[in-house]
């Protein structure tokens, strides 16, 4: 079983609101950092959200107030809710995680996780 899996995302236009979802076996660890990033062609890979075993949240300046992140450790599952979509928010978004051994902030780098889900795809367009 791959140890990050991704669904939902698709084809909206601007305004709309799509779901992502992640399921990840690092959430079954004690401590953990997960996040969202997005990449669209061309371009690197930005992060986007991030959450950690304290459920402490963050988001990138460029969707806070319009995406939410959360997670439903029952289901060990991960959600990113994009909101008031703007076809700047296109691109394959990437569910990361990795195990972590000390408290402390999450990284916003690619290179901070160890774990990464195959990508969803995103597009807005009118």
């Amino acid at each position: 079983q791959a140890p990050v899996r991704q669904s939902g995302g698709g084809s909206v236009s601007p305004g709309d609101t799509v779901r992502l979802s992640c399921t990840a076996s690092v959430v079954a660890t004690s401590m953990y950092c997960m996040a969202w990033f997005r990449q669209a062609p061309g371009k690197e890979r930005q992060w986007v959200a991030l959450i950690d075993d304290n459920g402490r949240t963050d988001a990138s300046i460029s969707v806070k107030g319009r995406f939410t992140i959360s997670e439903d450790n029952a289901e060990n599952t991960l959600t990113l809710q994009l909101s008031t979509l703007k076809p700047d928010d296109a691109g394959m978004y990437y569910c990361a995680a990795r195990a972590r051994e000390f408290d402390g902030d999450c990284s916003k780098v690619p290179r901070g996780y160890t774990d990464w889900g195959r990508g969803t795809q995103v597009t807005v367009s009118s």
